[in-house]
């Protein structure tokens, strides 16, 4: 897949870590804590740019963190378009679709 430019490897653990001292501390280690926007951050940085993040509800941490990091990594990458998509047992599937679906109707191209 590599040589036909449809996959990029992941990136590299210790740049991802890297990444996270742009927005947030490493020491939050509540729920996902620095990773997720590390990895978002990572991601805008290499050019993607749409990104979801999907994650469960119940987890309050993910959702605060991923939700509030997106908008700093928003400033600093304004091609980026990131959306957090929630996966919880009470939310509809239509409404996460139709989520998915306005991202896209917002996608940029890159």
């Amino acid at each position: 897949m590599k040589q036909h430019g449809v996959f990029d490897p992941p990136h590299d653990f210790e740049e991802v870590r890297r990444a996270a001292d742009e927005y947030i501390s490493q020491g939050v280690s509540m729920g996902e804590g620095w990773l997720i926007p590390a990895e978002m951050a990572m991601l805008a940085k290499s050019g993607t740019k749409n990104i979801i993040c999907a994650q469960p509800f119940g987890c309050l941490p993910n959702h605060i963190v991923a939700k509030g990091m997106s908008r700093a990594i928003k400033q600093k990458h304004p091609d980026a378009n990131i959306v957090a998509i929630d996966y919880d047992p009470g939310a509809t599937r239509v409404n996460q679709e139709n989520r998915i679906k306005l991202m896209l109707s917002n996608a940029k191209q890159g």
